[in-house]
């Protein structure tokens, strides 16, 4: 299982017209082969940040989805970015 997590900023003012944007990229994620999980959330503390989580059966998977990456007006809206892949051996449920 691949874990892709961590957030991009992007100015406070254009945060709710970036999420907009990213409705069809959400879409498209939850219905890709391998798809197990895809998430871009509004921070609920910092009104510039934006969440990004994702979860995948493989890095084959998540590699066939980022064939085209961002379209170029998300990728401009974004100011600074932190996100990382993790590769995950194991996963408990936490219940």
């Amino acid at each position: 299982m691949v874990i892709v997590a961590g957030h991009v900023v992007v100015d406070p003012h254009r945060r709710e017209s970036y999420l907009a944007d990213c409705v069809s990229v959400v879409r498209e994620a939850r219905d890709a082969p391998g798809c197990l999980d895809f998430s871009v959330t509004a921070d609920l503390v910092d009104p510039g940040r934006v969440v990004i989580f994702e979860r995948w059966e493989s890095q084959a998977a998540v590699e066939a989805f980022r064939g085209s990456g961002p379209d170029d007006g998300q990728a401009a809206a974004v100011l600074a970015a932190s996100v990382a892949e993790y590769d995950v051996a194991d996963a408990r449920p936490l219940t």
